[in-house]
């Protein structure tokens, strides 16, 4: 029962420090016009965002093998808080907004895989993809919160009430992180002597295939994440929404997608508990792959298939994060595991990163005057570029599942 509440608290801390996640996303429809930005510009923020994160993952997870994963998850939780509010208070422009969210995005990187760490210490393997699920799940709780605040406060005070709002969540965040972790012991697994990086991580067979399935997913979904707001914007705003309403609600329902990828990651983590990690990953990432083609096609559908393809977009692309999680602590040394994490971290984020840059450079070309537009109307090119993440996450659990037998 312990465990139960503490778990949950974590989770909290979790979901509050996310907020700011979704706070630029939510908005960039209407920060392209207030700020004159192309969507390559636009996507470059979402892209330093990530780029801190990534930087932020590999350098603390490695850090955490030798001063242990607590209080580097505290310190990056503590300064989670000032850095957003740094953000909203501040980020009034291209480059300002730029610098000021990679800074944000280098202090949450550093209590995701920290997080994962501790939880490893705390749940034997046959319940770690349970509590890794939650703690995954919790991220998507976050960005729901986020959109949802967001979908609220942009009708009413545009995009500085909602950066406002949403960046105080951070706060919350770290006070349930302390308190949650004041009394409890994370050890620091000690290296022995004969064993080697090279070995333990480079060397590792599976964990190098977890590691590209991992770096394929994040190109996926980091992509998807960055740029479904505006696209749902679009699609509102061809069915006849205005302005402010239009990305408005385009936040309210990406929030229903986070809610599928909520529940993907509470049910595949422990259903790959039973089934196994690389099957589950195959089934999920095909799943996705299939999506990317397919949805950004979509636009000036009836809206109910868009959601219901997003949905399952959402679901599958989300679903396989708690289980390659749980899957690399079971093949990699304790005491090297912050660094197999901070390894995953620097290639996924990195990836992750680039793909927003990409899917906007992609969106530019495909809409030669849409920067002149209101809303963008072909969106499919741009998508596709996700879903070759998306295969390649499908041939690495393919790959795993074949040398595992």
């Amino acid at each position: 029962m312990r465990f139960d509440w503490w778990l949950t608290g974590i989770c909290l801390a979790r979901v509050f420090s996310q907020t700011v996640t979704m706070t630029y996303a939510a908005v960039v429809p209407l920060l392209q016009q207030e700020w004159g930005m192309s969507a390559a510009a636009a996507g470059g923020i979402a892209s330093a965002f990530q780029i801190g994160y990534a930087i932020s993952l590999f350098v603390f997870s490695s850090l955490a093998d030798r001063t242990g994963a607590k209080p580097v998850y505290l310190g990056s939780i503590s300064a989670a808080a000032f850095c957003s509010l740094g953000f909203a208070l501040l980020a009034r422009g291209y480059l300002s907004a730029m610098v000021l969210y990679a800074l944000a995005g280098i202090s949450l990187g550093g209590t995701y895989t920290t997080g994962l760490m501790i939880i490893a210490q705390q749940y034997p393997v046959r319940r770690r993809g349970m509590a890794s699920g939650f703690f995954v799940a919790s991220s998507s709780m976050g960005y729901m919160l986020s959109l949802a605040l967001s979908g609220m406060t942009i009708p009413v005070g545009g995009y500085k009430l909602s950066f406002l709002v949403t960046c105080l969540g951070p706060i919350l965040g770290a006070i349930f992180g302390w308190v949650t972790l004041r009394n409890t012991k994370v050890l620091v697994p000690r290296r022995q002597e004969q064993e080697r990086f090279k070995k333990e991580v480079v060397g590792n067979r599976p964990a190098r295939l977890l590691i590209t399935a991992y770096t394929f997913h994040s190109w996926e979904l980091l992509g998807m994440w960055a740029w479904t707001p505006a696209f749902l914007s679009s699609c509102l705003a061809l069915a006849g929404a205005q302005g402010l309403s239009a990305a408005g609600q385009g936040a309210y329902l990406t929030a229903a997608f986070h809610m599928a990828g909520l529940i993907a990651s509470f049910t595949m983590g422990s259903l790959s508990d039973r089934l196994g990690r690389a099957r589950v990953i195959m089934m999920l990432s095909g799943i996705s792959t299939l999506c990317s083609f397919v949805f950004g096609w979509t636009i000036g559908w009836p809206f109910i298939l868009i959601m219901g393809i997003g949905l399952a977009y959402a679901f599958s692309s989300l679903g396989d994060s708690p289980v390659l999680s749980a899957a690399l602590t079971e093949v990699v040394t304790p005491s090297y595991l912050g660094a197999a994490f901070g390894v995953r971290s620097l290639f996924g984020f990195g990836a992750g990163a680039v793909s927003p840059l990409i899917f906007g450079v992609v969106l530019d070309w495909a809409n030669p005057f849409g920067s002149g537009q209101e809303y963008y109307l072909i969106w499919g090119w741009a998508f596709i570029t996700l879903g070759v993440g998306g295969l390649g996450a499908v041939w690495a659990a393919y790959r795993l599942r074949r040398l595992q037998g």
